[in-house]
């Protein structure tokens, strides 16, 4: 029930925001009929259009802000609270090692390089993805150029 009563609002809100840019479109570019009191030619003279988009725009952003507010309150009732997945972080932790990539395999330290530390255990679930990421594109060491 509440998904077809917020789709409908949903499509109300659509056709509202349609309508809007339509109005506003049609607008004379000069600002027309901002700030401007009532004319005494009424609504068929050039003045007495302008004034009625004016009335028209402020009527359709005025809903079409209303609409958007009850979308949101609608969108956030019936929502359950989350739960979070800790399965990550425990399957980092009892793992010990670094993932590898599949692609690449095992990264083997440099000749001459020093062994990487252990990255300490944190509760990240990425912590260790990252730590191997680093290793795997840290450039290697620059060597000094042999003197001839």
């Amino acid at each position: 029930m509440m998904s077809s009563l917020f789709t409908f609002v949903l499509v109300v809100q659509a056709l509202v925001a349609a309508a809007m840019i339509g109005v506003i479109l049609m607008q004379k570019s000069e600002g027309g009929g901002l700030g401007v009191g009532g004319s005494p030619a009424g609504l068929l003279s050039a003045r007495g259009a302008a004034d009625f988009m004016t009335r028209a725009t402020t009527i359709l952003a005025t809903l079409f802000v209303g609409l958007s507010i009850l979308l949101a309150a609608m969108a956030s009732v019936g929502r359950s609270g989350s739960t979070i997945d800790t399965s990550l972080s425990k399957a980092a932790q009892t793992s010990g090692a670094a993932p590898t990539s599949s692609l690449t395999g095992p990264a083997a330290p440099a000749q001459g390089a020093p062994a990487a530390a252990p990255a300490p255990v944190s509760d990240d679930p990425l912590a260790a993805a990252a730590a191997a990421a680093t290793q795997e594109t840290a450039p290697p060491p620059a060597q000094a150029p042999a003197k001839q």
